[in-house]
């Protein structure tokens, strides 16, 4: 939930204030502009059936299981599969949840991390938990950049996910681009996303996956 709008006349500034706080030509930079970029593409379509296939072709190229039902019947991921009655990005978010998740984790139902929103068995998913609330916000927060720049790849206009989630919150400040730089660089250390700032096409996300597990 986007804690504070930013007005449509509002946000080319506020993009290029963060971008001003950002190294020129640094990961985050470039980052930052591929996501302010697909504001263009709003106006095409949001949400889209074909925004929505590519999101579920997305899970099964990292060999995600995938079921036709919404999450409020049981689970966003039940521990093997994503339910995929949801918005493009929600379903792109699941597929970056399972990304940033340790292996162990991946058969955990909302990856130990607690009930997602949409998730309608709450009390289930939250007995599953696995980690504290400190790395349930690192995660999350992880996860949610990540599933961005995966929307930005896939074409679709991540700037929405990006102000849904607050990226853009204290836009004003210097620490909210340090926020993004952090995220960013916490990305590319943890190998999934390139020295550009894109995320790893998927096989080769699948097979260091593989390796790790």
């Amino acid at each position: 939930m986007q804690l504070t709008t930013i007005p449509d006349h509002i946000l080319p500034d506020a993009l290029a204030t963060v971008a001003s706080h950002l190294p020129p030509g640094s990961m985050t930079a470039h980052v930052l502009a591929r996501i302010a970029a697909t504001r263009d593409l709003i106006a095409l379509g949001v949400d889209t059936p074909a925004h929505r296939a590519a999101a579920v072709d997305l899970a099964r190229a990292f060999g995600i299981g995938v079921i036709d039902e919404a999450p409020q019947d049981a689970f966003s991921y039940d521990g093997h599969s994503i339910r995929t009655r949801s918005e493009a990005y929600v379903l792109i978010h699941e597929v970056a949840h399972w990304l940033v998740a340790p292996p162990e984790r991946r058969s955990l139902i909302d990856f130990g991390l607690g009930a997602g929103p949409e998730s309608g068995r709450v009390e289930e998913a939250n007995h599953a938990i696995a980690v504290g609330k400190e790395e349930q916000i690192r995660e999350e927060a992880l996860a949610s950049l990540l599933g961005i720049l995966w929307e930005v790849e896939l074409g679709q206009p991540a700037i929405l996910a990006f102000l849904e989630q607050n990226w853009l919150e204290g836009w004003e400040r210097p620490s909210c681009a340090q926020n993004l730089i952090d995220n960013v660089e916490a990305l590319f250390q943890a190998g999934l996303i390139t020295a550009d700032g894109r995320p790893f096409a998927s096989e080769s996300c699948v097979d260091r996956s593989r390796a790790a597990a």
